[in-house]
Order: structure tokens, then sequence, then C-alpha cells
């Protein structure tokens, strides 16, 4: 696996266009396109092996708002989709697989309903990864706006002996900052579980990707990458599969 394959880009939709956050604030909003369809498409085009797609209005509100674009964006790519925001019932989790998302990305439900969170790895085995969203330490969750006590790996622990497909550990507080990722969180995550780990918030550059490439032995598959690619500090097409 080369760099191009192990930058996963990110496509976060807010109110029908592509966006980033700022460390996770709703209010902190950059627009880098109107139409997230032709943005999937573009990251494609440039070499992108895999999509990481968020809906901020469902992980705000608790449900996906977004899914018709997130069909339009899945048929139109011929790379696997990954999908999060919002996917706190069975059903919303359903819709997803139904219109061809390749995994989920659950935080929040697997925090507030066990027994529905296990329902939901039972119905698609090694389909869900597991949100780890971060915040000063802690897990957050609800759209980040709710800290509970666990620290990331103590959350993660409870699900790594289950039918999961890995985790996906953010910072939250780098996350859109471009201040650079948490190597070391990212890292200890990798080394004490059996499920990969994929890396995301707070890379800025190239050397940051490199950083986290070479702690990949340890079980760190990938990274999502939003601003610092929309900006241009990292050119996908440039790098090496």
């Amino acid at each position: 696996m080369g760099l191009r394959s192990f930058i996963i880009p990110a496509v976060d939709i807010k109110e029908g266009k592509a966006v980033r956050l700022f460390k996770g604030d709703p209010n902190a909003v950059t627009v880098y396109g109107n139409d997230p369809v032709s943005v999937a498409k573009m990251w494609e085009e440039k070499g992108a092996k895999h999509l990481h797609i968020v809906d901020l209005d469902g992980a705000f509100e608790g449900k996906p708002k977004n899914y018709k674009i997130v069909e339009k964006i899945v048929k139109s790519v011929n790379i696997p989709v990954e999908f999060g925001g919002g996917l706190r019932s069975f059903d919303a989790v359903k819709t997803m697989f139904d219109i061809g998302v390749e995994r989920v990305v659950i935080g929040s439900l697997a925090y507030q309903d066990r027994n529905l969170f296990l329902k939901i790895i039972d119905a698609f085995p090694e389909k869900v990864v597991v949100g780890i969203d971060a915040k000063d330490g802690k897990v957050a969750i609800k759209g980040w706006l709710e800290k509970t006590d666990y620290t990331p790996l103590e959350f993660a622990l409870q699900f790594d002996n289950l039918e999961i497909w890995g985790f996906l550990y953010t910072d939250v507080n780098r996350d859109g900052a471009m201040v650079g990722p948490n190597i070391e969180g990212t890292k200890e995550l990798a080394e004490k579980l059996k499920h990969p780990v994929i890396a995301s918030g707070g890379v800025g550059s190239l050397e940051d990707v490199k950083k986290l490439y070479q702690i990949r032995k340890f079980g760190v598959y990938g990274v999502v990458v939003g601003k610092a690619l929309y900006e241009g500090k990292i050119k996908l097409e440039q790098l090496e599969d």
C-alpha cells in the first residue's frame, strides 16, 4: 500500500454542500463545493481508493438527513464508500447498506444503546466501524457535543471482541485545524486493539500522513483527510498507490 491508498478523502455534507468544520464546531463552516457528488467523483479521478462521507446534519440531529446525496455518490463512484453521521437506529443503518455503502461508522449509538448496537453488528458483521471521537482525552458523542467518562482505549476495548470492521479515531480538538494528527493516541489504540484503526483529525501536510504511514505496522489502516486535500496542501494525484 502506498501513500495514496493510505489516504481516505473526506466529503462532509451540510445543508447539501461539501464542507469542513473547524474543531467540530457547527458554526465554523468552510464550504468547498455546492455539489458533494462532483467532489466525490473528483477525489476518485485523482486516485482515491475509498471515500469517507459524513452527514453533519445527521450527526447533530441524530438521523441521516442527506442520504439521497450519499446514494448519488455511491452510484457515481466505483470505489468503496464509508459513511457516518446520525446512524442511531437499525433502519438508518439498513438504509445505508441498501443504497450501497460499504461500511458504516457508528459512535453515539454504541455508547447509548449497546443492545441495539449488538443487533446491528449481528445483522451486518464486519461492516461496522466504531467511531471514537475524542475531545480533551475523553470520548465525545452526539455530534461531539457531549463528553463521556471513557478514554478512547477504554471505550474501544468494549467492542474489540465483536465482529466489527474496526475503529475510526478522531481527535476533535485537531479536526479541521491542520495542526498535526494525534500520533501517540492513534498508535496506542492500534497497538492495543485487534481490529484496524483509521486515524482522523489534524492532518495538515504530507509529512503528517507519512508519520501515520510509518506506524501502519501496528494496525493503522489509513487516515481520513479533509482540509489539507481541499486546500491543496496534499495532492493525491502526485502520490504513489
